[in-house]
This record gives C-alpha cells, structure tokens and sequence, in this order.
C-alpha cells in the first residue's frame, strides 16, 4: 500500500515542478503554463485566448534543474545547473493581453576559487539593475567583494511567444560585460 502512495506522490511532486495551474490573466479561470522539454519550450494555454496553444522561443538550457513556481502576481521559470543558474519572471499584461517578461535573476559560484561568484537581477519594468559581485585576487589570495552596481539596464520588452534563451543570453553578456569593467578597475586601484 505504501510504495503506490509513494510512486503517485513523487509523480505529482515532478509534475507540479514543471506544470502551472494558476489564473495567470486573472479573469478567474485557470489557465496552464507547463514546460515540454521534448521541444524545448515554455507553453501556455489561457482562458482568455480560449486556451489556445502558445509557445515560447527555443529554451536549450531546460537540461538542467527545471521548476515554475507561482508568484503572487505571475509566475517564475527557474533554471538551476551545478555552479550556476537563472530565473525569468512572468506576468499577465492587461493592456497588451499577453503574458510579459517582467524580471530576470541570475547567480554564479564561479570556478573553486569563486572568482566570478555573485547574484544579479534586472527589473524589466523599470530597468534597474542591481549587480552583487566577487572576484579571486591572485596577489592577494583571497575573495574581493565589487561594490554593489546599480545601474539602469534597458533590454528589450519581451512576450511569452518571443521569449527564448537568447534574451537570457543577451543580460548574462550585459552583465559579464558589466562585471569584467568593474573588476579592472578596481584592480588598476590596487
């Protein structure tokens, strides 16, 4: 009697991390956003555009630990690897009737010497950016804390059907980009 509860509790716990049931258009129907890895895409069927089958852009990354998670006003696809990972977050926009990019997150541990190591995350409303960064410092050996960035970062505003890696690829290179300039100068400091 066990091992049944067991096989149907464990199907359900993968089931709800790559499944969404939730009134993402607030209309007071659920709507479903699931992943279909086979295609490697994000897919979403509202009541408001009678259920009808949408797909994201190509996701390759959904190789690694893949999750949706309900937020309180959309929902959150979370891509984790080893020493790195991403999360995307999405809403409904009334005005537009098409769910919205709405933020981004991303985190490194960098190599074993953590060089690299940080969390960053951009509004996509607002455009700010906030950048949490270290770097190794061969000479010294040890771990260097880069002072907070605080920036606007202003990408492009992205629906559920244009959405794809390349958006995450284009903020990961921004904020590489971002992190290389403020390491050298404040190792041309030291």
């Amino acid at each position: 009697m066990r091992i049944p509860y067991l096989i149907f509790f464990i199907s359900n716990l993968l089931f709800a991390q790559t499944k969404l049931i939730k009134d993402v258009d607030l209309d007071g129907i659920k709507d479903t956003i699931y992943i279909d890895a086979e295609n490697s895409k994000l897919v979403s069927l509202l009541s408001t555009q009678n259920f009808k089958k949408v797909n994201s852009g190509e996701i390759e990354s959904l190789d690694g630990q893949v999750s949706l998670k309900s937020t309180s006003n959309g929902f959150r696809l979370n891509i984790d690897w080893m020493r790195a990972g991403y999360a995307c977050q999405f809403r409904y926009n009334k005005l537009e009737k098409e769910i919205q990019l709405i933020g981004m997150s991303r985190y490194e541990f960098g190599p074993a010497n953590n060089d690299g190591s940080g969390e960053s995350s951009v509004n996509l409303l607002t455009g700010n950016y906030i950048g949490d960064w270290n770097y190794y410092d061969l000479r010294k050996e040890q771990l260097i804390k880069i002072p907070k960035i605080n920036i606007k970062m202003i990408l492009p505003k992205t629906f559920f059907e244009d959405f794809s890696e390349s958006i995450v690829s284009n903020y990961s290179e921004k904020c590489a980009n971002l992190f290389n300039k403020r390491k050298k100068q404040l190792q041309k400091r030291n």
